[in-house]
């Protein structure tokens, strides 16, 4: 792969990782959600895939594989199972408004920006220079886990922090290791895991996923 072209397919990449995260600040059907979360998973494993083939670093590419197979396949069929068995569409109350959060999605990513400037000009590289926008779906996810109401509106902002931070490993280092990887996503697996029963246990009991109305009810 020629540097120019190794520079536009990663720019793709992150580019497609940080629009599928404003798309989620903008849509409130969770099966659209999911959607979303299945194109970011399948941009971020483009990061290492991408940056493997252009080093010829074999390690990276089965990373690339794991990394599909857990974030754009089994994260998203939990989720998916979890919204059906919980009987739930969309997040219909949300805390912030959709322009709100559009704006707020903005300028988060411009903060981004600002405040990883230094780490661009120590790396200058394209990796280097693709990096703040990583760090842009990491404050985006913060947001959409703080300002939704619904439990799995909550876990996609979750897993849409830990897509960036990923994302930012993959750009800013030489490689994560694959069993460095294979550690992290077993610890993710087992936290969606453990989300999708608590949230299956609350629809249960309380007929609802919404966590201020529990906070109601304890009041």
């Amino acid at each position: 792969m020629t540097t120019g072209g190794y520079e536009t397919w990663l720019e793709l990449a992150v580019s497609w990782l940080l629009l599928s995260a404003v798309l989620v600040v903008w849509r409130r059907e969770l099966a659209a959600l999911i959607r979303l979360l299945t194109v970011q998973g399948l941009a971020l494993a483009a990061i290492p895939a991408i940056r493997g083939w252009h080093t010829r670093d074999w390690t990276l590419l089965g990373v690339a594989i794991g990394v599909a197979v857990l974030r754009a396949g089994i994260l998203p069929a939990l989720l998916r199972r979890l919204a059906h068995r919980a009987g739930e569409a969309r997040e219909t109350r949300p805390l912030v408004n959709t322009t709100a959060s559009l704006l707020t999605a903005a300028a988060l990513t411009i903060l981004a920006y600002a405040v990883t400037r230094p780490v661009v000009a120590l790396d200058p590289t394209p990796a280097g220079r693709a990096a703040p926008a990583a760090v842009a779906v990491i404050l985006i996810g913060i947001f959409v886990l703080t300002s939704r109401r619904r439990a799995i509106s909550q876990v996609v902002g979750f897993l849409l922090m830990d897509n960036g931070v990923a994302a930012v490993a993959f750009l800013t280092t030489a490689g994560v290791p694959l069993v460095v990887e294979l550690g992290a996503s077993l610890d993710l697996l087992f936290a969606v895991l453990v989300l999708q029963i608590l949230a299956g246990r609350l629809r249960l009991v309380f007929g609802s996923t919404d966590l201020d109305e529990l906070r109601e009810l304890r009041d």
